[in-house]
């Protein structure tokens, strides 16, 4: 451990230049009088550290001094390419590993390209959550993490909508996904011929063809996780990219199967692009017709549910006139009949 601080203390002088000991000292989480120590075991170990005192003072090597102690070890080679997430690297346990491995690479650079990487960083930042919602609470997502590394089988229970709500699977996890501050994770189901509760087992040939396809899962749901000593192989042709990319698209077809007709007001047409989910927003700018007479715009979109749609098309005020169909209608007038009671009475 103390190895490990004293080569991080000697990468910081090294990427950063001259630094006091307070700021060595936050940087690596110990004390100053720890810090003192440090210096002084460097310098005894034949590291030129000097002491620069004064109001400006601080610690700083020779000039031209540069160690070649910049080699990457697995772990942290393995969380570069979460080196400008470090949120998410942080919730998969990575945080300390991807916070050294981005240490290592700055010292290793020369000092031009040191000075282009840190431009970088001070001008470009990635917040991988959506906006107003609080992140999802993922006590099991370092777990599954290290299972889909590992290629070990997970028993979880899982709470989703259908019923009945909580179940119990047996997993192959292959691959996890952030997708706007929410995890998932894709994993095949693995049925055993013995189930937990010792009931038998369906016979050979009676699951459907796809009961091993690859199902996606929220990360969130998962109530309790226990990883089992199980090694089993990743299928050999898939690809977490492609996988993702088709899921989705299929999802939001598959949520998205109802259809509302309504007119938009010059206003409301710009709202929508705002304010509508990505999928109705969309159809707003491929859809629309030529304006009406008066300047409003009909166009048919997708919808969720005629209660999705009525929550959605409320943001919109009475820039929005719902046409079709007529029970949703129905529930745009009810509505704005309580707003008039209410305000008005």
């Amino acid at each position: 451990m103390r190895a490990s601080r004293l080569l991080s203390l000697l990468l910081l002088l090294q990427t950063r230049g001259r630094m006091t000991a307070r700021d060595l000292a936050d940087e690596l989480d110990v004390s100053v009088r720890t810090v003192y120590r440090d210096v002084e075991s460097l310098s005894a170990a034949g590291v030129p550290v000097y002491a620069d005192r004064g109001p400006d003072g601080g610690y700083r090597l020779l000039e031209g001094y540069r160690t070649r102690l910049t080699g990457l070890t697995t772990g942290e080679a393995e969380s570069l390419f979460l080196s400008g997430m470090p949120g998410p690297a942080t919730q998969l346990g990575l945080g300390d590993v991807a916070a050294a491995a981005e240490l290592k690479l700055m010292a290793a650079l020369p000092p031009d390209l040191r000075t282009r990487a840190a431009r970088i960083r001070e001008r470009f930042h990635l917040d991988a959550p959506g906006w107003f919602r609080a992140p999802d609470d993922v006590p099991h997502l370092q777990a599954v993490a290290d299972a889909v590394w590992n290629q070990h089988r997970i028993r979880v229970r899982y709470h989703r909508w259908a019923r009945p709500q909580q179940v119990e699977r047996d997993l192959e996890p292959i691959g996890v996904v952030l997708k706007a501050g929410t995890w998932y994770l894709i994993a095949r189901p693995h049925h055993p011929r013995t189930p937990p509760d010792g009931t038998p087992a369906e016979p050979a040939g009676t699951a459907p063809a796809d009961d091993r396809a690859p199902r996606t899962y929220r990360v969130s749901r998962i109530l309790t996780l226990h990883p089992l000593p199980h090694h089993f192989d990743r299928p050999p042709d898939f690809d977490l990219a492609a996988y993702w990319d088709a899921y989705a698209t299929r999802f939001e077809a598959d949520s998205y199967r109802d259809h509302a007709t309504v007119r938009l007001s010059p206003h409301g047409l710009q709202r929508a692009a705002v304010l509508l989910p990505p999928v109705m927003a969309r159809a707003v700018h491929d859809n629309a017709g030529p304006p009406d007479p008066t300047g409003w715009t009909p166009v048919t979109l997708p919808v969720e549910s005629l209660r999705h749609a009525h929550v959605e098309f409320l943001k919109l005020g009475a820039d929005v006139e719902v046409l079709a169909p007529p029970p949703l209608r129905a529930m745009m007038t009810d509505t704005a009949r309580a707003l008039a009671d209410r305000y008005l009475h």
